[in-house]
């Protein structure tokens, strides 16, 4: 059988279109008419003005969503700013959400604020009001047998198109080993090259976010603290977060795992049982200067892994030394976002 993803990441089988194609075969998968070898390693495949495509061991795990079209309002409201797909195990869907569905400015791993003051005014690059946030170019892009890693410039545009930011976001592919399936490290610098910058927002509308893909069972999602009697709402700077989710009869875990480096005050919004969720923090970067923040995202197919294990990988992803002691968790079940209630008019 051969599959096909469009360019919203969603999976259907094909005879021909002009995305990537995706054969599932025990040797190769077929892309563009290219065989890669299911011992191969790490592929990054580019579709030149749409995706780019990280393969590994001949199956698609991740695709970098950069298009941009803004010539009418359908195609610019599902190119309005870049994201990654997380595909399953088997490298034939994502199991990360695209445009539509619930809050259709979630998508993937992403980043964004809802309120961002520059020069008098507020900018929002959460909802994607009033600009966008473009790829201009890669900066690098290389692969081995041991992991694949690209740099992505993309500008933070206001209403006319001048760059509020410039962003290096960086991301690096290594495989693990089981249960967790792949990490994914996630840098971002962020440089304000026309005057001050101030990223404000909420934890709800702002930070460095994944979104599991918009189908899950609601009622099965489950997230991970740890620390004893957790309080995502109150508490600051978990070095991670896990979340375990229910997708097309499968389970899906992902750890979000915050540096120590990055700003501290860092509040993780994890509790809705769409599964959105990540690390948020405010921050204002002066005229001229760089913010550096990294987070890594651990993968893994079925149930959350081990404590012991999540802290080890967090301990080498932080450089931690000694190794930090297993902490005591908290596991609490999504609760659904209320909605607002309305008010009577006042006579």
């Amino acid at each position: 059988m051969r599959y096909c993803t469009d360019a919203k990441g969603r999976s259907t089988s094909t005879q021909g279109r002009g995305y990537v194609m995706v054969a599932v075969l025990a040797f190769c998968v077929c892309w563009q008419g290219t065989a890669i070898a299911a011992d191969a390693g790490f592929v990054l495949k580019d579709d030149p003005g749409k995706a780019l495509d990280v393969f590994l061991d001949g199956k698609l795990v991740a695709r970098y969503m950069y298009a941009h079209d803004n010539a009418t309002p359908e195609p610019l409201h599902e190119t309005y700013k870049p994201y990654l797909h997380v595909f399953d195990a088997q490298g034939q869907a994502p199991i990360t959400k695209g445009p539509g569905g619930q809050y259709t400015h979630h998508r993937g791993i992403f980043i964004g604020w809802n309120k961002i003051l520059f020069k008098g005014k507020r900018y929002d690059r959460w909802h994607m009001k009033g600009g966008e946030i473009v790829h201009q170019e890669f900066l690098q892009k290389s692969s081995s047998a041991r992991r694949a890693v690209f740099t992505s410039m993309t500008h933070w545009n206001d209403e006319t198109g001048q760059a509020i930011l410039h962003e290096e976001r960086s991301m690096t592919f290594r495989r693990t080993r089981g249960p967790a399936r792949l990490t994914i490290d996630f840098q971002a610098k962020l440089t304000a090259p026309h005057g001050d910058v101030f990223l404000d927002g909420d934890p709800e509308h702002a930070g460095i976010q994944y979104r599991p893909a918009n189908e899950v069972v609601r009622a099965e999602t489950v997230y991970v603290f740890p620390r004893e009697k957790a309080d995502p709402k109150q508490d600051l700077d978990y070095p991670w977060v896990g979340e375990t989710y229910s997708l097309n009869g499968k389970r899906h875990s992902v750890v979000h795992m915050n540096h120590p480096d990055n700003p501290k005050g860092t509040k993780y919004s994890a509790y809705r049982d769409y599964g959105r969720f990540g690390a948020f923090f405010t921050q204002e970067i002066k005229a001229g200067q760089i913010l550096t923040v990294h987070y890594r995202f651990l993968i893994a197919d079925g149930e959350m892994p081990a404590t012991k294990l999540i802290q080890r990988h967090w301990d080498r992803f932080a450089g931690q030394r000694p190794a930090s002691p297993t902490p005591k968790t908290t596991l609490v079940e999504s609760v659904p976002k209320k909605a607002k209630k309305k008010t009577k008019p006042k006579k």
